[in-house]
């Protein structure tokens, strides 16, 4: 589905060309958003009368420059940031380049440093408030999953037998939640996420009784090259289990086989009421792989199907089948919602200070692995972009990304703005500044950290998107030549 609504790109563009001006539009947010921030610095330097040698978007040798009024213009090679050479703040010869007329310059007060510094923050903010503006007025997306009720557990997870379907969490670890997902920060999914040490605790609501109850997780294996991957106790929200379509294969299956039919919703098994699809495969593991009676929804009316799930001939798949593939928007529900520019800024900056609270704490199970760089952002918004209404939520996602630049950007480290406010007040108590060349070894070994820390987070960006090695099997469905259950009746017009 692409995000112009219900207009096909074929209809007007081809959809290579359609892809390339998506690629295009995330490209030039980029450059935007780096754009902006340095420009604060620009601006204030100007200003405080500072000598400016370079403005530049992205590191490395320029692959395109222009010198006007004195001030050389850039595009540098590599596409990770930018920077405003300042021959008058901390040293950065070995980044930024020699000051480009070498001309020994008069010192700058340490106030005009923080003024410099502070500015390129200041104005990603701006650019946030900007955006969360129109945000404000065209709408932001807000997919949820609004149910806080056990659906089903998966075979052998860790809260199988700990949790049960129908069970209301009302808190994990303490902390109230309300949906199963969308909330951010009282979703159930999210509080497993942070969950910190080896267990998880949930406040579960049982037959009217309230009690804690606690389950392990568990965090699969994945390559070296690839994310760790998050914390899951193994439950499925409670949702209708709609039947959406049958599953491919070279026979009915035998739900098919049986007279169900495309939109049924399935309410009970051998008389227990259902909380959704994995509660039916819960109910059909423990019945043994036995014949089951199913009570079927169908508009108005309601009717019992006899099933017996049959085991395809492949070990891909851990669950009993019946044939069914469940319908994958049950439960989930999207709506436009306004927030105003605080909200927007607020919610930010508060899931800002939750990331780097998680990845700094020693017993969180999110590491810096998790965060991503310039390609995973990029494919975040190209994958934005596809959805419907994703220009909103592109514009919804700039005003997040904007915040957390001028927030990382604030952080007391060298190379970093924030480190460069410190070392000035610094130099302001001490009275004199700092060494020139003990700043440049500084700032450079900072820098290399830096691109380093970033080349580290692309390379996980880019083998997430590498295909996992299949489970041995075929996953192709195939059922046993004699399916059980009921024939399907002949046509009327056949012979």
């Amino acid at each position: 589905m692409f995000g112009w609504g219900s207009v096909r790109p074929e209809t007007f563009m081809s959809e290579y060309f359609y892809i390339a001006l998506l690629i295009l539009v995330v490209v030039m947010m980029f450059n935007v958003m780096i754009f902006v921030h340095e420009l604060g610095h620009f601006l204030a330097a100007r200003w405080r009368g500072l000598q400016v040698d370079r403005f530049q978007i992205w590191f490395g040798k320029p692959i395109w420059k222009k010198t006007i009024n004195g001030v050389q213009y850039g595009l540098g090679w590599i596409p990770a940031g930018g920077f405003v050479a300042l021959p008058q703040m901390a040293a950065m010869e070995s980044i930024e380049g020699d000051n480009l007329d070498g001309k020994p310059l008069p010192p700058v007060s340490p106030l005009d440093k923080i003024i410099v510094a502070f500015a390129g923050p200041l104005f990603s903010l701006l650019l946030a408030v900007v955006a969360a503006l129109a945000v404000w007025g065209l709408g932001k997306p807000q997919d949820a999953i609004k149910s806080n009720v056990v659906g089903g557990l998966v075979a052998e997870s860790p809260a199988l037998g700990i949790l049960e379907p129908g069970d209301k969490i009302l808190e994990v670890d303490g902390e109230p939640v309300k949906w199963f997902a969308g909330r951010v920060f009282d979703d159930i999914t999210t509080r497993i996420m942070l969950t910190e040490g080896d267990e998880v605790t949930f406040t579960i609501e049982r037959d009217g009784e309230v009690k804690e109850v606690t389950t392990g997780f568990i965090i699969r294996d994945t390559p070296i090259y690839k994310r760790r991957a998050l914390p899951q106790v193994g439950m499925a929200p409670s949702r209708p289990a709609l039947v959406f379509k049958f599953s491919d294969s070279e026979t009915p299956g035998p739900a098919e086989l049986a007279g169900m039919k495309v939109g049924d919703e399935i309410i009970a098994v051998n008389g227990e009421e259902i909380f959704g699809p994995q509660h039916v495969s819960m109910i059909l593991r423990e019945n043994d792989w036995k014949e089951a009676t199913f009570t079927v929804k169908r508009g108005e009316e309601k009717l019992d199907l006899k099933i017996t799930p049959l085991k395809p001939l492949s070990d891909f798949y851990d669950n009993p089948l019946i044939g069914i593939v469940w319908d994958p928007a049950s439960g989930f529900s999207t709506e436009i919602l306004h927030p105003n520019p605080w909200e927007q800024i607020s919610e930010s900056l508060r899931m800002m200070a939750m990331t780097i609270k998680t990845i700094s704490s020693p017993s969180s199970n999110v590491g810096i692995d998790q965060l991503a760089g310039p390609v995973g952002i990029g494919r975040t918004k190209y994958l934005l972009l596809q959805q419907p209404d994703g220009w909103l939520r592109v514009l919804a996602f700039f005003v997040l990304f904007n915040v957390n630049l001028a927030v990382l950007n604030m952080l007391p480290l060298p190379v970093l703005d924030g480190g460069h406010i410190v070392m000035a007040i610094y130099e302001w108590v001490r009275g004199k500044p700092l060494p020139s060349r003990f700043l440049e070894v500084i700032q450079t070994a900072f820098a290399l950290l830096l691109m380093g820390f970033m080349l580290f987070i692309t390379t996980k960006d880019i083998g997430d998107e590498v295909p996992d090695k299949e489970k041995k099997g075929d996953r192709k469905i195939v059922w046993p030549k004699v399916a059980q259950g009921p024939a399907l009746p002949a046509p009327a017009d056949s012979e």
